[in-house]
Parts: structure tokens; C-alpha cells; sequence
């Protein structure tokens, strides 16, 4: 499975998820609840994906894995990008969206977060 089908079937399995493309139709970005989670998108035609971290597990991730990298065109403290590549753990990725995800979730207001709540 590629990057971007395993991102996006990962990302819409999640409460409230939608997907905009405010950048033109070579990007789309996901949200909750309008605020950005995931980016999905390719980059010297090589699909890629950023997504937030807790700044220090971002700086281990990219310690470890040659296909993690500081957020391209992002907070690099806060976002990573994750590069398709043949050795691309499916399992890291998904955790790495739901985490993504979850940081987003827990800046969310008290009101939103009892509506997501609600929906799960």
C-alpha cells in the first residue's frame, strides 16, 4: 500500500475528519475539527506526508529513521515529514497519524472535544 492511500485510510477511520485542499489539488490536508492534523503530498515526486509531533519524539524519530525528516515547510520543532520509501514501517506511520491527531484533539476547546466525544 502506498503512503498516501495508508495515510488517508488511517486518517478517515478518525472522529470529525475532513479533508481540504487550500493549497490546490496536489495537496490535501487534513483536519479536525478546522484544525490541521495531516498533509498529504508529493514533493520531487516523491509522496510525503508531514504530520505534528511532541518535539523530542520528533528529533528521536528523525534520528532513527532515514525517512523521517523535520516538517517540510512547517514548525520543524512540531512537525515531521514522513517520505515513502521501501522500508517504511505501515504500523509506525498510523500511530504517527493517530498521535498527530490526538495532539490536535487535546488544544481543541472543552465544547469541541465533548462533540468528538460524543461521535466516537
Amino acid at each position: 500500500m502506498t503512503l498516501h492511500n495508508l495515510a488517508s485510510q488511517t486518517a478517515l477511520k478518525l472522529p470529525e475528519v475532513t479533508i481540504t485542499q487550500p493549497f490546490g489539488p496536489d495537496c490535501d490536508v487534513f483536519k479536525v475539527m478546522d484544525k490541521v492534523f495531516m498533509l498529504s503530498f508529493h514533493l520531487e515526486s516523491q509522496a510525503a506526508i508531514n504530520l505534528k509531533v511532541i518535539p523530542d519524539d520528533g528529533a528521536m524519530l528523525r534520528d532513527i529513521y532515514p525517512y523521517i525528516r523535520a516538517g517540510w515547510h512547517m514548525n520543524k520543532q512540531h512537525w515531521v515529514t514522513v517520505y515513502e520509501d521501501e522500508h517504511l514501517d505501515a504500523t509506525l506511520v498510523q500511530d504517527l497519524i493517530r498521535t498527530s491527531y490526538d495532539l490536535v484533539v487535546s488544544k481543541l476547546n472543552k465544547w469541541q472535544r465533548l462533540k468528538l466525544n460524543l461521535v466516537k
